[in-house]
């Protein structure tokens, strides 16, 4: 179904923003120190543990409250693979919102990309004028309730999920798995950074979510064969987050990459006008 769809794409994008472990109950791991962004030298925290390390990116990445994501997931389903890739702004200082937009090629989707910005309580995909339903409004509102509900879970699903997102939530999973290591002083971008890796395992994953995505997730890694997830991240030299990897293995194999830049950028997260927006069928 082409609601479906819609409710698994809207959902992809968070997840790529904060992993699976945007999906936990919003408890953080005590990471200690200061919250701003950037304090404490990464270079003294990268010298010490990877413990130390990552609970001072914790606290520096999730105190910048707005960043730049370029990222894809590619996962292989029954009827090919299917990749999902999200560009553009991120703002979790009031729980995450966002201003991206979402691809998705394969499994029947077409592979357009379509703008989406995600308030506090609804996401609004600029569907074009001319799709069924619009009334000539390009763009097309989806509450959150009712996508929940096409995903098989409760009405406040997706609201839970986006009050903790934010791109420290993977730095956090990694620390709690208790498994991070330091790879090695790598270029992304252009950027010297620190490589850790780690390996979670869905028991640890499942610990740290809600009840609904709990049993979603268990549906899907039972349905997909996978029992852990390969973590790995990369911490610049002003204690920030530069990329995510994700990678689950099983029948059903997943590989999600994400890019992070221009923190502390400035992300529009205004809805389109009144005027230029329809309300989807059941939202």
């Amino acid at each position: 179904m082409r609601s479906t769809r819609i409710a698994a794409a809207v959902a992809g994008a968070v997840i790529l923003v904060g992993g699976l472990s945007a999906c936990n109950d919003g408890g953080k791991s005590s990471g200690g120190g200061s919250s701003s962004g950037g304090s404490g030298g990464s270079s003294d925290a990268a010298a010490g543990s990877p413990a130390d390390a990552l609970k001072a990116a914790q606290a520096a990445t999730e105190g910048k409250k707005s960043a730049k994501i370029d990222g894809s997931t590619t996962t292989t389903t029954p009827n090919g693979q299917v990749k999902q890739t999200s560009k553009g702004g991120l703002d979790w200082s009031q729980g995450m919102r966002m201003n991206v937009e979402n691809t998705m090629a394969g499994g029947g989707s077409p592979g357009k990309p379509i703008k989406a910005i995600y308030t506090q309580d609804a996401v609004y995909m600029n569907m074009g004028a001319s799709m069924p339903g619009a009334g000539g409004k390009p763009w097309m509102k989806y509450t959150y309730a009712a996508l929940s509900k096409q995903l098989g879970g409760s009405g406040t699903l997706f609201q839970d999920v986006l009050q903790n997102a934010n791109p420290s939530q993977p730095i956090e999973l990694l620390l709690a798995s208790g498994t991070a290591k330091a790879v090695g002083k790598e270029d992304v971008n252009g950027v010297q950074a620190t490589h850790y890796s780690g390996t979670v395992t869905m028991d640890q994953l499942s610990g740290k979510l809600s009840k609904d995505l709990r049993d979603m997730l268990r549906k899907q890694l039972e349905k997909g064969g996978a029992k852990s997830e390969q973590l790995d991240v990369w911490i610049d030299s002003n204690n920030l987050l530069v990329k995510k990897v994700e990678k689950i293995g099983g029948k059903q194999p997943s590989d999600s990459t994400a890019l992070f830049t221009d923190y502390g950028t400035k992300v529009d997260v205004a809805p389109p006008p009144a005027s230029e927006t329809a309300t989807a069928p059941g939202a």
